[in-house]
């Protein structure tokens, strides 16, 4: 794993990736054939480690498509794309559109303010912690404490206390006021704080549309148009409403100062 860990980093992980699948294909059909020097060989030779049997080629493969598998989860936990996502589904939901914008573009735009948000934590990390072990400066412990410092910082700024204290009473794991938590447990209370001040924010947003909506069912209760449903004569004027204030921009601008 130490060799795998210093031959990939962020640049070539999807041409090692593909360098990997093709070699396995090829090894199946040509285990016979000579193998031509090549310097891609080499650095794949080099990816897949020192052993000559098949069987170890497949575990490193399989544990490399299972780190693969496990980012999508790690960014949810460490990061502020829950909230994000959180906000503008309640926000779209508000408005009374269902699909627009679409879910794809939600979660596009969510994942480009979490890069924005996290490229200060993202650098830190890497420049203290994976690029010294990268180059072989680093042991495995101290290189994940340096990488996993500057996230500890981000969470715990927006971990709330009360979260920290409930989830290590019910495991019956109390945390010590000098105590640093550990980074399971303080990455379970950010995600669960995150979710927390997300419907926060999605409640003060709903509030506005839903004043819509009661006004104009209101009014089509007094004219007598009772078969009218209050949401098709509200849609317009919420979407003006939220056109007018720039809604857009400034709930943008809001979540980035919530993280400034």
């Amino acid at each position: 794993m130490a060799r795998l860990a210093q031959t990939i980093n962020p640049q070539n992980a999807v041409r090692w990736f593909l360098l990997i699948a093709l070699a396995a294909l090829i090894g199946t059909g040509l285990a016979t054939a000579q193998v031509v020097p090549d310097p891609a060989t080499d650095a794949l030779q080099g990816l897949l480690g020192d052993g000559e049997g098949l069987s170890g080629t497949v575990i490193q493969l399989f544990l490399f498509v299972t780190v693969l598998s496990l980012v999508p989860g790690i960014a949810m936990m460490v990061t502020c794309l829950p909230f994000m996502v959180i906000v503008f589904s309640i926000l779209r939901q508000a408005l009374g559109v269902q699909q627009a914008p679409p879910n794809m573009m939600i979660m596009a735009l969510a994942m480009f303010l979490t890069f924005f948000i996290m490229e200060p934590v993202f650098m830190e990390a890497w420049a203290n912690g994976l690029s010294p072990y990268i180059n072989g400066t680093l042991t495995e412990q101290e290189a994940w404490r340096l990488t996993t410092e500057p996230f500890r910082e981000f969470m715990t700024r927006r971990t709330d206390p009360e979260a920290l204290l409930v989830l290590s009473d019910a495991l019956n794991r109390p945390v010590g006021p000098e105590q640093e938590p550990s980074f399971s447990l303080l990455a379970t209370a950010f995600m669960l704080s995150e979710i927390k001040h997300a419907f926060q924010i999605g409640f003060v947003i709903f509030m506005p549309f839903m004043v819509i909506d009661l006004v104009v069912a209101s009014i089509l209760m007094a004219v007598g148009m009772m078969m009218v449903p209050p949401t098709v004569v509200s849609l317009p004027f919420k979407l003006g409403f939220f056109v007018l204030a720039d809604g857009w921009l400034k709930i943008t601008e809001a979540l980035l100062r919530g993280y400034a």
